[in-house]
């Protein structure tokens, strides 16, 4: 099949559509330039829109249309997946129209724009930490708003995202043999989500990497090593009486008990042979 008449026409298409918007901008007439924008918005052209938004505004400031031109103004920016300069625009909302009553919105929609740029779960996480600060701003400051329900399951997911970078790091030092490390972070990472459903679990490998540790210090920090791992059992089984790693902590609570039992055995041996 001939696809060139085809790529003709759709160049064709675009030069008519270019040289249009070309017209359009360099018109003098600001109210019929104002009317494209809203025209091109309303089609969903946004890079059109923002163009021209900003071509008209200095002629519609002051003007009871510049609000709702502003608001369409951010969110062009915003449908056009550019959230950087969308956020900018909704906080420059807020504070330029503080009373009207798309202020709430677009206070929202200046906190949604950093948590649609928090990255994966591996990247800074700069943006979801923002993110969770502005809700939380949000929240407080419009605590009868009817987006607080989804400005709250944001911060939950903010902090899920940041709880599995944690666990991912601190496995990550396990499976490189840092096991002093590992287990720091690992309670770290218990310290930081105590609410979390998998605290446990947290909890359990932080006992595992302890227990590591101990096995692979030189035998003179051994003894202190592995009543680190027997205290960490306690606080566990304190902690989580129902837990599906209740087993395996005391397995390792009774070998380090039995580390123990023998190092005290092999040292009144010791004493007795003098």
């Amino acid at each position: 099949m001939n696809r060139t008449p085809l790529l003709l026409a759709f160049v064709l298409l675009l030069s008519a559509c270019s040289n249009k918007f070309s017209k359009i901008f360099k018109s003098k007439d600001y109210e019929y330039k104002s009317k494209m924008a809203e025209q091109y918005y309303a089609n969903k052209d946004y890079s059109h829109a923002t163009q021209l938004f900003e071509d008209v505004f200095p002629y519609v400031k002051g003007t009871a249309r510049y609000e709702d031109m502003y608001y369409k103004y951010a969110y062009s920016y915003y449908y056009d997946k550019d959230y950087l300069n969308a956020e900018n625009l909704f906080k420059n909302f807020v504070e330029n129209f503080p009373t009207s009553n798309k202020s709430e919105e677009c206070d929202y929609m200046r906190a949604y724009c950093y948590f649609k740029q928090s990255p994966k779960t591996d990247l800074d996480q700069t943006n979801t930490n923002k993110t969770m600060q502005l809700m939380q701003v949000f929240i407080n400051t419009h605590p009868n708003s009817a987006r607080v329900k989804d400005a709250s399951e944001i911060i939950d997911k903010c902090r899920a995202k940041l709880e599995e970078k944690d666990f991912k790091a601190a496995q990550l030092y396990y499976n490189l043999g840092y096991y002093k490390a590992a287990a720091i972070a690992f309670t770290n990472v218990s310290d930081n989500f105590p609410d979390s459903k998998k605290a446990d679990e947290y909890k359990y490998q932080t006992i595992r990497s302890y227990y590591k540790y101990a096995q692979m210090s030189y035998e003179e920090k051994q003894k202190e090593r592995y009543e680190k791992v027997i205290s960490e059992c306690g606080d566990f089984a304190d902690r989580f009486t129902d837990s599906k790693f209740t087993e395996d902590v005391n397995k390792y609570k009774t070998q380090s008990n039995n580390f123990l039992n023998n190092l005290k055995h092999e040292q009144a041996k010791k004493a007795n042979e003098r």
